[in-house]
């Protein structure tokens, strides 16, 4: 069974930073591409941040460039994701998850081609 398990979510002042922590077992990990989401409530499910399969491309919101940087580390089957200058627009659930890396792709920021999903960990930033 595939899981994935977030962790590092908390309440936090803007201007700080967080780090989320995902991991991943019961898939081939190399095999896929990663990816985080946030829902704030009363909103869709949005695109946060992406990693290619071996670490070598990012992709990120324009909403959050330049502030939050999405690593993973395939010995350890976990993906990262450093947010630093938060912001009370960044207060959302942010949720894990991963897609089977294909080599003719839409893109990352697709809700819908992700195959697995984590329970989500809760980022609420006060000001």
């Amino acid at each position: 069974q595939v899981q994935l398990v977030e962790s590092g979510g908390g309440l936090v002042q803007a201007g700080d930073s967080l780090r989320l922590s995902c991991a991943a077992s019961g898939l081939t990990f190399s095999m896929y591409v990663m990816g985080w989401f946030r829902q704030a409530p009363g909103k869709e499910r949005e695109f946060v941040a992406a990693i290619t399969v071996s670490g070598g491309t990012t992709y990120y919101a324009d909403s959050v460039k330049g502030r939050f940087a999405i690593s993973r580390d395939n010995a350890k089957n976990t993906v990262d994701l450093q947010m630093n200058v938060l912001k009370p627009e960044d207060t959302a659930v942010y949720y894990c998850a991963a897609r089977r890396a294909v080599r003719l792709w839409n893109g990352p920021q697709n809700v819908g081609d992700y195959d697995y999903w984590g329970q989500g960990t809760q980022v609420t930033v006060s000001s």
